[in-house]
């Protein structure tokens, strides 16, 4: 029997028909859009509902924070896709063997053959807003192989809370416990933005209250220009005027504004008053408040999102990055955690048989690390190796995040010199390796000792110098022999004929 990480047995109904398509009732629902009518107890009640079991509305309320509000949606849309743009891999366990080798190759050709993988990354991180996001898969055989057909993303609204653990998630099929998720069907994604139980776990419940005050100075903002500028219209009538009359006055009054025109009863009147007067600074104010708490508690900052002048924005900026590395890496390693026990566990264990160690399960992990600053390595390496350091070449190719040439690749080199590999390279490589050459040594140390001996050729010089023909220099030649001293030659010859013999003797090569 199959059994899903977490020990729950595998119905085949799973691998041949999605859960969803047995609950008609949310395939057909709508959202009752609760943004609509806001108002902080109405957001305190949606809030408390969530935390009792009953998520519909707050979910459906978050669905309409990012439809309404741009910022919110830009924010979190950095976030989300940042780790879209990492590239990934499947890695073996530690320590492992051939078969753990060649599974981790298999599941990294077999994720990497899924065109829309990128889409499940992002749609998995809309948990970090709702507290969770659940995927459903699409399990499709091909030849032998089982494999996700689509992973088809469900409405966090269609899910409620185990009323007994308030943990576990469930569909919504009319009853008051909701029907469990099928193993091997589902990838539940719960993401921590902030601690608490899933309910309480989406960073929107932090900016459900930025978003409510927001509203409140959009819509007074609204309000403020629609009247300013506009004089105030005061209608007057005579004592006695009847309600038809008063009636009359009020339409002139209310439309003259806009249409610059109007009619009245004779023996009324219309007043125009000083023009409203007020600053729209303090709406300002509270929209830009609202919408740096939500950058700060989605990115972490704001000055990558807005730049009011007043701060070095393009310097700080860069401390600031688009998306911080620390929640870039925090959301990494969540997401990978659940791509090891919802997605890797399932293709393992349906296509290459049960009883596993979760321990000994390949990981998925992001390649998060950031290279070295080149400039720097390139000066203090040399200064360091100079210095006697032993510096392995893997940590530093490690460190600049440079590759090691594999096979016959091409590598590049400095303009002279033998590329690595070359034939060139290969007869420098032969030389440095062949063994010390004795009756060399020897060579180059007469070679050395030759220098007294130069005086002997004085004498001759200085008769070629003084000599107009070759034929004179020749016939003339025997005239200095008495002058050369030969002592030192001699001894020189017979102290290197008497080493080399030795040499010779002790078996030198």
């Amino acid at each position: 029997m199959l059994v899903d990480i977490f020990g729950r047995p595998l119905e085949r109904q799973t691998l041949s028909e999605q859960q969803t398509s047995r609950l008609a009732q949310l395939q057909t629902e709508y959202a009752e859009h609760p943004s609509s009518g806001l108002t902080p107890p109405r957001l305190a009640q949606i809030l408390r509902g969530a935390e009792q079991g009953d998520l519909r509305a707050q979910c459906e309320l978050f669905q309409d924070m990012e439809e309404k509000d741009a910022h919110l949606l830009a924010e979190i849309g950095k976030r989300r896709r940042a780790l879209t743009t990492v590239e990934w891999q499947v890695s073996p366990p530690r320590n492992p063997t051939a078969a753990e080798k060649a599974e981790a190759d298999w599941l990294n050709e077999m994720l990497q053959d899924l065109g829309d993988f990128e889409d499940l990354l992002f749609d998995m991180l809309d948990a970090i807003g709702k507290g969770f996001s659940c995927i459903e898969l699409d399990w499709q055989k091909v030849g032998r192989e089982w494999m996700p057909g689509a992973f088809n993303y469900r409405e966090s609204s269609w899910f409620q809370l185990d009323p007994e653990t308030r943990t576990e998630l469930r569909l919504r099929d009319g009853s008051p416990a909701g029907e469990a998720l099928n193993p091997f069907g589902w990838i539940v994604h719960q993401h921590k933005a902030k601690s608490g139980y899933v309910a309480r776990a989406g960073l929107y419940r932090v900016l459900a209250w930025p978003y409510l005050f927001k509203n409140y100075a959009v819509r007074d903002l609204a309000e403020f220009l629609e009247v300013y500028g506009l004089p105030l219209r005061l209608g007057k009538y005579q004592p006695g005027a009847s309600a038809q009359e008063k009636a009359t006055l009020l339409r002139a009054v209310v439309s003259i504004g806009h249409n610059a025109a109007g009619i009245i009863p004779e023996g009324m009147a219309i007043d125009f008053k000083e023009a409203a007067k007020g600053t729209h600074e303090p709406f300002d104010w509270m929209v830009q408040w609202a919408e740096k708490s939500m950058s700060k508690a989605i990115l972490g900052g704001t000055l990558t999102s807005q730049a009011d002048g007043k701060t070095a924005t393009n310097a700080l900026g860069n401390v600031h990055n688009e998306v911080r590395h620390d929640l870039l890496k925090s959301d990494a390693k969540q997401v990978a955690t659940t791509l090891r026990q919802y997605l890797l566990y399932p293709l393992l264990v349906l296509n290459k048989g049960g009883d596993r160690d979760p321990r000994r399960l390949p990981r998925f992990q992001f390649d998060l690390v950031e290279p070295e600053d080149l400039g720097v390595y390139a000066e203090a390496l040399p200064q360091l190796v100079d210095a006697g350091l032993q510096i392995p070449e893997s940590w530093v190719h490690d460190k600049l995040r440079i590759p090691l040439p594999t096979g016959k690749e091409r590598v590049l080199v400095r303009p002279g010199s033998a590329a690595p590999g070359s034939a060139a390279a290969r007869v420098a490589a032969l030389k440095s390796e062949q063994p010390a050459d004795p009756l060399g040594d020897l060579a180059d140390q007469l070679a050395n000792e030759w220098q007294p001996v130069a005086a002997l050729a004085e004498p001759v010089q200085q008769l070629l110098a003084s000599c107009k023909t070759l034929e004179e220099f020749r016939d003339r030649l025997p005239e200095i022999i008495p002058q050369l001293d030969v002592d030192d030659l001699a001894e020189l010859i017979a102290q290197g004929m008497f080493a080399a013999g030795l040499a010779g003797q002790s078996g030198a090569v």
